[in-house]
């Protein structure tokens, strides 16, 4: 019985593929009109209408050694001189070997690794057909001063895909920065000095765009502070040149941010650079929107984590971002008002005016004084809650969501992937109890419909994630974490829910959703545990849930693996 099941699942599955894939073949006319050869790509070039998808790889650089490196970076040593400084060192916990290296996290609550980057190119079935390596540190003939990028290995939030208004481009966030560095997610960037951040160390957010042919341009920012950027879309529509990023910053121990990392948090917004990294030198950060709790009528919180962050989308030349994480602010839906009618002086809760355009400058703020900013955030607040959706603060004890990823279907149709609580049990018994869809009831791809006035959650789509149970992964520890500074969980993985996430629309009226998971796990940082690609096919016009639909996977990381961000390729149609 169980096997006709999932014959059925996966004959519905492959169905909405092949329905993809059809469309995908659809477009070959629009192609040769945009100058797109349609023939055999060679070497690393990505062929229009196929998946990229972000995957990291860990390397174990040898360069931590327990209780010998001193961590963080930059901490300054106990001695009989300077028996308490404002910033000591502790002894590593465990060496750098995979993934034990990250009960690191027990002694250094900045803990992190960056790695390589590789962008996966695969077909809608789930063929890899080509992995091409970002330029990084361990690569021959790249030097200190050629052009780079890493991810933090455990970051979670972090390479988040988008293709550019135009189509013609992918971009996302990484860092100047060699593999194997330590704590450079919760390092101060150059230009935006946090002294209070123990990480003392400070490197650039890097901005990665690519083209159809495989050619990289990076961009340094100042942005993101002491924390790390999520998100990038490029627009390039009409002659627009400009990058919207998406993250969070600050990593001090001051209760009031600084005003410079206020500025650098959020919605924030840059023009590209031609330049090679090392010729760069970036200027301090600019917004793009601004968005306050007071808007709503709650009292004012840590003003600079109010816009934490993590998806953003544009559709219908409206700017969107999500916020899913933090216990400041709401966790939401958000938009940017561009023609500054209806955020500004709101109840923080609308809709985008039609016909707007997207921003091609920076907020224009009210006050660059640095006690207003750190008193009442940047005005004026052009941001506010997309109509519909949660207004409850995320320190609330019930009603929070955690949504991620953002994708439109339809004017009347979009789609939010919620990566759920991260909340765990209190015993190894009950460890993944709090993941299971009866204690983490938001978590999964979210379907909400406009009714002409507001948004309104038809349905979540769960079925087949197997939300709070553990799989093994070849390779991967199993039994308890109980080694040395261990975490005494369970090793295994367990779907949590949803981050980034792309669709695109089939000819029989319905719509195939690709999402990366999120997990729970014993280890000693649940944002290196080895996630999946998934993949759902939904009928656009159904209003309760479909108990036929199920998620299937389409690729799953290795041990020292991690599945960030998905998108379509380069050069793919604006219709899709």
């Amino acid at each position: 019985m169980k096997a006709n099941i999932f014959r059925e699942r996966r004959r519905r599955f492959l169905t909405g593929t092949l329905l993809a894939a059809a469309s995908i073949a659809a477009f070959s006319s629009s192609a040769q009109a945009q100058g797109i050869d349609l023939g055999l790509f060679p070497g690393n070039l990505f062929v229009p209408g196929n998946l990229v998808v972000t995957r990291s790889v860990y390397t174990n650089g040898n360069n931590i050694t327990a209780g010998v490196t001193n961590l963080p970076p930059g901490c300054t040593p106990v001695t009989t001189a300077n028996p308490s400084p404002a910033d000591p060192c502790t002894a590593a916990a465990v060496n750098s070997a995979y993934p034990y290296v990250f009960n690191n996290d027990t002694v250094d609550g900045s803990f992190g690794i960056t790695s390589k980057i590789y962008l996966d190119q695969i077909t809608p079935f789930g063929f890899v057909l080509t992995s091409l390596e970002v330029p990084n540190s361990t690569q021959a003939g790249v030097t200190a001063n050629s052009d780079q990028m890493v991810t933090s290995f455990s970051s979670k939030s972090e390479l988040s895909l988008n293709l550019s208004v135009d189509g013609k481009t992918l971009t996302f966030l990484g860092y100047e920065a060699p593999v194997s560095a330590i704590d450079v997610s919760n390092s101060n960037t150059p230009g935006e000095v946090d002294p209070t951040n123990p990480v003392v160390p400070a490197y650039y957010r890097s901005v990665a765009q690519i083209d159809t042919l495989g050619n990289f341009q990076f961009t340094k920012t100042n942005a993101f502070t002491g924390d790390n950027g999520r998100a990038v879309i490029l627009n390039d529509n009409s002659g627009a040149n400009v990058l919207y990023m998406a993250g969070n910053a600050g990593n001090g121990t001051a209760k009031v941010q600084p005003a410079s990392t206020i500025l650098s948090t959020g919605a924030q917004i840059t023009t590209p650079s031609n330049q090679p990294e090392s010729a760069q030198t970036p200027g301090a950060p600019t917004a793009v929107g601004s968005f306050n709790v007071t808007q709503l009528g709650d009292k004012i919180d840590k003003v600079g984590k109010d816009t934490n962050f993590r998806g953003m989308t544009v559709y219908d030349n409206v700017l969107y971002y999500t916020k899913g994480s933090g216990s400041n602010g709401v966790n939401t839906v958000y938009f940017v008002d561009s023609t500054g009618t209806v955020c500004t002086d709101s109840n923080g809760v609308g809709l985008p005016v039609s016909g707007a355009k997207l921003p091609t400058s920076p907020l224009a703020l009210a006050s660059t004084n640095p006690t207003t900013i750190q008193d009442n955030g940047l005005q004026p607040d052009n941001m506010c809650v997309l109509k519909g959706f949660s207004t409850t603060l995320a320190k609330a004890s019930s009603g929070v969501s955690y949504p991620f990823g953002i994708w439109f279907a339809s004017p009347t149709v979009l789609y939010v992937a919620d990566e759920g609580s991260g909340n765990t049990g209190t015993t190894a018994a009950d460890f993944y109890t709090a993941a299971t869809p009866a204690q983490n009831p938001t978590a999964g791809l979210q379907k909400w419909i406009f009714n002409g006035t507001e948004w309104e959650l038809a349905y979540t789509l769960t079925n087949g994630l197997d939300l709070g149970v553990p799989y093994t992964v070849p390779g991967y520890p199993t039994g308890l974490n109980n080694g040395t500074a261990g975490t005494g969980f369970p090793w295994a993985p367990a779907t949590d829910g949803l981050r980034n996430i792309t669709g695109i629309v089939n000819f029989d009226g319905t719509a195939t959703i690709y999402a990366i998971t999120s997990t729970i796990s014993g280890s000693g940082d649940q944002g290196a545990d080895p996630n999946k690609l998934v993949a759902i096919t939904d009928k656009l016009s159904a209003t309760t849930l479909p108990n036929s639909e199920s998620f299937l996977t389409v690729q799953s990381a290795a041990s020292g693996e991690v599945l960030r961000g998905v998108a379509f390729a380069p050069g793919t149609p604006n219709f899709f």
